[in-house]
């Protein structure tokens, strides 16, 4: 029985490996097969491809993919605002009311920016439009009349109607603002932000209320400050006909000095 066995054994033994050693032959030759073919087919199609100096260009694959991607992604700003994406105002039916909005030049470039809004018979911003270099920011104005409600109207159905929107431009360098600008270079205006128009209640503080009056206070300061005359560095006249006191003395000095000149010659 144990020879039985053994033999048994052995025969499955042999059995056994010639027929996995065949299987195995088989796969290893059919994935070479096709390794090979696709690899004839890879030179017949970069060959027909290839370059006059022999050279093989790259795949476009990646190009294509990089550029999809692109697309996709969203345009990088060129001004970082404050708020970012509202107009706070204060409810004030029957009034003109000031909003304020901190505009800054993230880029590295200057850039110029102007204001847009759907409601221009009734909102205005100062400044409407300016250049700033990289780096500098500005506190821009916006005013509104803030109507009446009709009926049942709610504010919250005032705000809905009015929306402004800020373009941004990239300028070579430091300009004198035009809004034809953005007329000349439609192709190069990126659209920054479209601002909705939130009120706020006068009789309850809040800290965005309490924000905006900041603001609103830095935005007249750097106003007076614009208004002021650009100082002189050259002679200050006093009144008319008198110089300062410095040229004073050098005059007063030099018609003494002629005296004692002329009364040493006299002598």
């Amino acid at each position: 029985m144990a020879i039985a066995d053994e033999k048994d054994g052995k025969v499955w033994g042999l059995f056994k490996l010639p027929f996995r050693n065949a299987q195995s032959t088989t796969t290893s030759r059919s994935s070479s097969h096709n390794t090979l073919h696709y690899r004839s087919q890879q030179h017949q199609s970069l060959g027909n491809t290839s370059l006059d100096d022999g050279s093989v260009p790259r795949s476009n694959s990646s190009s294509s993919v990089s550029s999809v991607a692109r697309s996709l992604l969203p345009a990088r700003r060129r001004l970082k605002l404050d708020p970012s994406n509202k107009l706070y105002f204060p409810y004030e039916p029957g009034k003109q009311v000031r909003s304020a909005i901190k505009i800054k030049n993230s880029s590295k470039s200057h850039v110029a920016f102007k204001f847009q809004t759907t409601a221009p018979k009734s909102c205005f911003m100062r400044p409407p439009g300016a250049i700033l270099a990289p780096g500098e920011s500005i506190i821009a104005t916006v005013f509104k009349f803030v109507e009446h409600p009709e009926n049942n109207e709610k504010p919250m159905d005032q705000k809905s109607r009015v929306k402004f929107k800020i373009m941004s431009l990239k300028v070579k360098g430091p300009m004198d603002y035009v809004p034809e600008l953005f007329e000349e270079q439609k192709d190069q205006v990126a659209v920054e932000q479209i601002l909705r128009v939130i009120f706020l209640d006068v009789e309850r503080p809040s800290p965005t209320l309490e924000k905006l009056k900041r603001q609103l206070a830095e935005a007249d300061a750097a106003l007076e400050e614009r208004k002021k005359p650009v100082e002189d560095t050259g002679p200050k006249i006093i009144g008319e006909g008198l110089v300062i006191d410095e040229w004073k003395e050098r005059r007063e000095r030099y018609l003494a000095r002629q005296q004692v000149e002329g009364g040493v010659e006299s002598v």
